[in-house]
């Protein structure tokens, strides 16, 4: 190099006159040639001659590592220091990419706290300005950078890494400084080089099972690897693999092996279940049998075993209740089921109530026995109809028919012509009985009478209903107009509209407001209903509570209320069974031998069941033997019916 720094100090200070061989060789020497100052292990690299960026890039990639890429402000002092003047400067690593100053070198984006711009740079001068140059020895900056034009010439100035493959000993990263590099060491690695693994404690194998272990830097050390197996009728308790990690653990406690055992069985619901040997250990070799009560079935395996996996040889079975037909609701009818034991199994109960207007023919409760059949045949709901009716001789009928083809709530109202008069009644209703409520009117002649002095009977709009009247002249005078609405949970029967005709009678009866019906509850034995019915039996404002005799549960809610809608907001509950009760205790004294014991004994339970009842409601008993209903069991609240 240093007859090489002088031939190029020779060809620039003299004028020296070669021939044509002595330029080639002087040519190829002078491309070849750069100056470099080298230190101990990191060296810096630059060009005699000046290039455009992309070259000066080329230029050190091809001779050396790269443009110089700058870590810190003592390196740019150390170059300041060793590199010479060059009036055009020299190009450093840096460069504009999607508009962010980066390290080509490294790809990462410069950071403000590198940052050695001078004064006012970088400006962008021109908008092309997107290399770095550096000026070394510069009067005014030294060591400073300023963006420039990439095509512009400047000497490379580049430097070679003193990193290599073998550096760190492979274990750990290799880290460049000025005239020296460091190694920051992988985890499970330290000393200088990286040269050293973490050392783990040593392991034996654990009673009864075996350890297998590979040391691939030096036995239990930094990557060494063990598994562990235990022997037949044990199985290991923690990991089956442990690794030595940093610093210098295990990845997790040393396992154990323990006696193989299955996992606890129970009896499943509906059934038993009887193990041999009677420790219920549920050791290896156990074996469970298992049995369900009546009107269950055995779904799986009637008897299990504990297999050398530690593992049961079936999944345990399970009693599922025995399956009845589905069954669908009839027409005009609503059905309301309750499923203890699963949709349409053994003990679902359901209860049937027909629509408005229809009669229950068959049995209204049906129950899923254990033999998998229904109680009795599906009820069906038959439809209640009046005899047709014919309108009057000089007269009009207007009906109305909710329900369809079905007569039942069927309203008729009759007008008579102009100059006759209503013999009989205005309206008739056809009843839940298939008959109307009275027979139908006559119109029968009248005599006429001026229009001036036309007036009708006043109005007054019905219970929970509202009235809005436009009168022409005297209130209700002739072709005075009335509206009539109703309150929520009331509906309108008969016409919204009624006009004062010239007869003086209006086009239509005064209409009623009813409540909103909700559909009959029944319920089961032995539960007690208690009902209120401000408004009618199952209606709008209607409320029912729910009781259970001594011994019994109910199942369900304790209330329910009938809606605005229609709908009562809860269904009918049951009452289980629960301890014994007094009318079962009564039973153990029936009989031909004890009947008159049976009797006496019987009287006297009764006595002490009312004196217990007195005592409970504080001699107040809100319940009314006598059922409006006819049905066992239901019973009205005599506070609160309408018509006691």
């Amino acid at each position: 190099m240093a007859s090489c720094l002088k031939a190029i100090w020779i060809l620039r200070s003299q004028r020296v006159v070669f021939g044509a061989a002595q330029l080639l060789w002087f040519g190829a020497l002078i491309s070849e040639l750069t100056n470099q100052k080298e230190v101990t292990a990191w060296t810096y690299n630059y060009s005699i001659k000046a290039y455009p960026w992309n070259y000066s890039r080329a230029f050190c990639q091809k001779h050396f590592t790269d443009l110089v890429a700058i870590q810190n402000k003592n390196e740019i002092a150390h170059l300041n220091e060793v590199i010479p003047y060059y009036s055009s400067y020299y190009w450093i690593g840096i460069r504009k990419i999607n508009n962010k100053w980066t390290w080509v070198g490294t790809k990462k984006a410069l950071t403000e706290e590198a940052e050695n711009w001078a004064d006012n740079e970088p400006n962008n001068k021109r908008n092309n300005q997107d290399c770095v140059e550096i000026y070394i020895k510069s009067l005014s900056a030294p060591g400073k950078w300023n963006d420039e034009p990439c095509g512009k010439r400047k000497r490379a100035l580049c430097y070679t890494a003193s990193c290599h493959d073998m550096s760190c000993s492979k274990q750990g990263d290799c880290i460049e400084t000025i005239g020296n590099y460091t190694c920051s060491c992988h985890p499970g690695f330290h000393g200088p080089e990286c040269e050293y693994a973490v050392q783990c404690q040593h392991l034996e194998a654990p009673d009864n099972g075996t350890m297998d272990c590979v040391h691939p830097l030096a036995a239990f050390a930094y990557g060494s690897r063990c598994s562990f197996e235990c022997q037949p009728g044990y199985r290991i308790r923690g990991l089956d693999t442990l690794r030595c990690i940093g610093p210098g653990q295990w990845t997790a406690p040393l396992p154990t092996c323990e006696a193989l055992a299955c996992e606890p069985l129970e009896s499943p619901d509906h059934g038993s279940m009887e193990c041999s040997p009677s420790s219920r250990a549920f050791q290896y070799n156990s074996s469970c049998s298992f049995h369900c009560t009546e009107g269950f079935l055995l779904r799986g395996a009637d008897v299990v075993r504990c297999a050398d996996l530690g593992q049961w040889t079936a999944p345990a079975p399970m009693c599922q209740a025995v399956q009845c037909q589905d069954l669908p609701a009839p027409r005009r009818a609503q059905v309301n089921c309750s499923h203890p034991s699963g949709s349409f199994r053994y003990q679902s109960v359901c209860s049937f109530t027909c629509e408005e207007g229809s009669l229950l023919v068959g049995e209204g409760e049906l129950r899923c026995l254990a033999t998998g059949h229904w109680s009795a045949a599906p009820p069906k709901c038959q439809a209640v109809t009046c005899s047709p009716l014919l309108s009057p001789q000089n007269g009009t009928m207007t009906c109305t028919r909710p329900f369809g083809e079905s007569s039942y709530k069927a309203t008729c109202q009759f007008i008579c012509d102009e100059g006759f008069s209503l013999s009989g009644p205005e309206r008739l209703d056809c009843t839940p009985s298939g008959q109307w409520t009275g027979s139908p009117p006559r119109c029968e002649g009248v005599a006429s009478v001026s229009t001036s002095k036309v007036r009708c009977p006043a109005l007054v709009a019905s219970g929970q209903g509202t009235m809005t009247c436009r009168h022409h002249g005297e209130n209700f005078g002739l072709d005075t107009t009335c509206y009539f609405g109703c309150k929520a949970g009331f509906t309108l029967t008969g016409d919204s509209t009624l006009k004062c005709k010239p007869s003086g009678q209006w086009t239509a009866v005064t209409p009623a407001c009813r409540a909103i019906k909700c559909s009959e509850l029944h319920i089961n034995k032995p539960t007690v209903m208690n009902c209120s019915n401000p408004w009618g039996n199952f209606s709008y404002g209607s409320t029912c509570t729910f009781h259970c005799p001594e011994g019994h549960l109910l199942n369900g809610s304790a209330r329910a209320a009938c809606q605005e809608n229609g709908h009562w907001s809860a269904t009918t509950p049951t009452c289980q069974e629960g301890p014994l009760t007094v009318q079962e205790a009564l039973t153990y004294f029936g009989g031909t031998v004890a009947s008159t014991i049976g009797l006496v004994m019987g009287g006297t339970l009764l006595a002490l069941l009312r004196k217990r009842l007195r005592k409970k409601d504080d001699g107040k008993c809100p319940l009314n033997p006598h059922s409006h209903l006819g049905t066992y069991g239901v019973f009205t609240n005599a506070a609160f019916d309408p018509n006691p």
